[in-house]
């Protein structure tokens, strides 16, 4: 038995300003507008890989310059009633 992959051009009508937007956001992730959308097209079809959905979230974890500074997660007080 052998599986065969078939790609599809898919055409969509999108507002010029989002797509340049959604352009300069890819740009700083470090990947393309073409890959977002496959990426969410397969996770929407419940085919991704959870592998690689891992791996895609340690890079992008990577390149994050957030800063804590030293605060930690403290369970009671996440679920403390306001």
């Amino acid at each position: 038995m052998r599986t065969y992959y078939v790609y599809m051009n898919v055409t969509l009508s999108l507002d010029d300003d989002v797509v340049q937007k959604a352009r300069r956001r890819a740009e700083v992730m470090g990947t393309s507008v073409n890959q977002l959308i496959r990426d969410y097209l397969e996770q929407f079809a419940g085919t991704s890989d959870p592998e690689a959905d891992a791996r895609e979230f340690l890079r992008i974890s990577q390149m994050s310059n957030g800063d804590s500074r030293g605060w930690k997660f403290n369970r009671d007080e996440i679920h403390e009633r306001r």
